[in-house]
């Protein structure tokens, strides 16, 4: 038997087996004919159009770490472009999407529109930004990549982002065939990081740089456990506009008034939430130093159990937040992942921890979306509470911020991309590397 491994190697072979074991989601789980993604593992799960997108670029980082091949991973984005471009875009109930935008949840069969979902800004926006990466990465000059490179060019070119700016200047969430337009934009900082990036680079359907500016009015600068930063309370919103944008260095008319970077705002939110946990204002079992990570994510509930004499409501889907979001107990693992470029001194020890709390019971695809050590205790004897489900939402942030951490793999291939760099400079960031 040869030496142990140090702690750095072990490391280092934890997080190669959370990459292998999340991306085998989105090999396993493409069982759609038409290159569609579920949104999750539970039965009848429709596609999701962020997973798909999530999925994309995922497939790139696979490939560049040699779990996939080229030739399997430009067959695996071809398959889901050559839909996306060739779906019905109407008015019709029934349509996969319309005025280049495209609906939440689409039929695993069809792709046609299926839950009475909403056609979604931020959900195609994440879809579009999946297949450009997939075209900045595969730049060779075979029939089939210079086809992932037109495709998705004409996909993102095709959104008619200026659409779906509302009367007040900020962008809206959505619209929906019969009611038309959803009563709400985007208020305060949020994901919508990149929707405003790629809404203000198109070349065709550009939404006005006054828009940003609205944005970014709403936002909220505060102070909590010691950190001052752009406040957000669920983690996702500080690390889903990084999967592919690398914002160290570049600031904004927001962030040189506040002298700080989008991507040490993150860190400090990373700091924010293991100081929440550690603090457990609301005394749950298991929070700690180690274990953290509340964002939108399910939950056991909706429930009412007792829990060391307290009555305690549990919920389902919620969005989980710090410090005044809803918190019932439910730690999201795969979100303190998802922090590791940010924070990989925090981050690390977290993994580990979740790793021997055998929170990836299933192994099929690393850890499991969320679990819950409060609502267990309900039961005498009983084990924890983990969720029957993995999302592609939740596996595709972790392999995309593993292999940011690991190379900078898809920053690097997004800053070469002419329509980011264009929605950076429209919104008025300067700086680093866009210098």
């Amino acid at each position: 038997m040869g030496p142990p491994e140090s702690r750095s190697d072990e490391q280092v072979s934890l997080l190669h087996r959370l990459f292998a074991e999340s991306y085998a989601f989105f090999e396993k789980e493409a069982k759609s004919p038409i290159g569609l993604i579920p949104d999750s593992t539970a039965e009848g799960s429709p596609c999701s159009i962020a997973a798909v997108g999530l999925a994309m670029t995922a497939h790139v980082a696979a490939t560049h770490r040699g779990i996939t091949s080229r030739a399997t991973a430009i067959r695996e984005v071809l398959e889901s472009l050559r839909f996306f471009s060739a779906a019905p875009q109407s008015r019709a109930r029934d349509a996969t999407g319309y005025r280049g935008f495209f609906y939440h949840f689409l039929d695993m069969a069809n792709g046609a529109r299926t839950w009475s979902s909403e056609l979604s800004s931020m959900d195609t926006a994440l879809l579009v930004t999946g297949f450009l990466c997939a075209a900045q990465y595969f730049d060779g000059d075979t029939p089939e990549e210079k086809e992932i490179r037109e495709r998705a060019d004409a996909l993102y070119c095709a959104v008619d982002w200026a659409w779906l700016v509302a009367s007040d200047g900020a962008m809206c969430h959505g619209w929906k065939p019969g009611s038309g337009f959803l009563p709400y934009g985007y208020k305060g900082y949020s994901e919508a990081l990149l929707l405003y990036v790629l809404a203000l680079g198109s070349p065709t359907h550009p939404i006005p740089a006054e828009s940003y500016d609205v944005w970014t009015s709403t936002y909220e600068w505060r102070e909590i456990y010691g950190h001052a930063y752009l406040h957000s309370g669920p983690l996702f919103t500080h690390q889903l506009s990084h999967c592919w944008i690398d914002f160290r260095g570049i600031q904004d008319a927001y962030m040189r008034e506040h002298a700080l970077d989008y991507f040490e705002n993150s860190r400090r939110a990373t700091y924010i939430q293991r100081a929440y946990a550690i603090d457990n204002p609301r005394d749950w079992i298991g929070y700690g130093e180690c274990c953290w990570g509340l964002t939108a994510s399910d939950g056991p509930g909706p429930a009412r159990r007792s829990v060391n004499g307290k009555r305690r409501t549990f919920y389902f889907y919620e969005e989980r937040g710090v410090p005044d979001g809803r918190d019932d107990g439910t730690i999201a693992p795969w979100a303190a992942v998802a922090s590791l470029p940010f924070a990989p001194e925090i981050v690390v020890p977290a993994i580990e921890h979740f790793n021997a709390l055998d929170v990836d019971r299933s192994r099929a695809y690393g850890f499991e979306a969320t679990f819950n050590r409060s609502f267990a205790s309900a039961k005498k004897g009983g084990r924890m509470w983990v969720s029957p489900y993995n999302y592609g939402l939740n596996q595709g942030p972790i392999v995309v911020m593993v292999e940011n951490h690991r190379t900078g793999l898809v920053w690097e291939l997004m800053r070469g991309c002419p329509y980011i760099v264009r929605g950076l400079e429209r919104a008025g960031f300067r700086g680093g590397w866009l210098g």
